[in-house]
């Protein structure tokens, strides 16, 4: 017969993922700016990963994304608002309480993030390849600079 033996650690770890799970779902949707910026989320920041940077054309996010289904990935533009959404798949069947250590979240996922200019929500482009996202954002023609001439008199 084989038995189990009560580990606080472990009822500690157990606690410390249903509350994450909990606060995720309360939060789930809040943009960057509201109140989902609390140090609780995963990794101090949420999931997934992201990299936002500019040209003088473009708005780029690349996005980590590993185990991500490419077919559960949904991308939506509104204005100056971007929302990642997907689905990441457990590589098994394990139940939750079956686990040793669980640093690897699955399951469905939810992001949103407000851009610092609107963009062309008509051209974007989205690329999926190992695990990185890579989103191509034009910036709206009125968010580029326009180079004002100086009539000399």
């Amino acid at each position: 017969m084989s038995y189990m033996v009560w580990s606080p650690i472990r009822e500690l770890d157990a606690l410390r993922r249903q509350l994450e799970r909990e606060v995720d779902r309360i939060f789930e949707g809040f943009t960057d700016s509201g109140p989902a910026t609390a140090p609780w989320s995963r990794s101090l920041g949420r999931y997934p990963l992201l990299n936002l940077s500019e040209d003088k054309d473009n708005i780029y996010v690349e996005v980590l994304a590993p185990g991500v289904t490419p077919e559960s990935l949904e991308i939506t533009v509104v204005r100056d608002t971007l929302r990642i959404a997907g689905d990441k798949q457990p590589l098994h069947n394990i139940k939750p309480e079956q686990f040793h250590r669980s640093e690897r979240d699955s399951g469905k996922f939810a992001r949103t993030i407000t851009l610092p200019v609107q963009v062309d929500g008509d051209s974007v482009k989205a690329d999926y390849k190992n695990g990185l996202l890579l989103i191509t954002l034009p910036k709206a023609p009125e968010a580029k600079p326009k180079q004002i001439s100086v009539n000399i008199n």
